[in-house]
């Protein structure tokens, strides 16, 4: 399969424990099929506080989700099934090193889009930094 132009929605809601922040973003990007599952790829915009940088999904069924982010701010996270990762993550007020445990991936992706859901817990030096839920969408466009 080729790479392909799509669009893609997707939701974020994060919950620290005393606030609440949901995020919905339409916008265009690629999608290519490989090997082991999906690779999404878009550019981020001020909406998500990582205005100049690129990220990359890469989906391995319902096991593994890696997003990288290359361009003003480097970073990679990794949500594994069953499995905890500590990860440097970068943000554009420095990077931090983080552990993060994985709830649950979902993924209904297919050669022409589909869905794909994950939630994962993010703690800094054992204190919780917040419960995350991230849905994504893709449609050929």
């Amino acid at each position: 399969m080729e790479e392909k132009n799509v669009l893609i929605t997707f939701k974020t809601r994060q919950d620290d424990g005393v606030n609440q922040e949901e995020i919905e973003v339409i916008t265009g990007g690629s999608f290519l099929k490989t090997d082991d599952g999906y690779v999404i790829k878009y550019e981020e915009t001020e909406a998500t506080g990582f205005d100049g940088c690129l990220t990359t999904l890469t989906v391995t069924g319902e096991e593994k989700v890696v997003l990288d982010r290359t361009g003003a701010v480097q970073s990679r996270l990794v949500i594994d099934r069953n499995k905890k990762h500590y990860c440097n993550y970068g943000t554009p007020y420095g990077s931090i090193q983080m552990g993060v445990q994985t709830g649950e991936i979902r993924s209904t992706l297919n050669d022409s889009g589909g869905d794909l859901f994950f939630k994962y817990v993010i703690d800094v030096e054992a204190s919780l930094l917040g419960n995350y839920e991230v849905s994504i969408n893709v449609k050929e466009s």
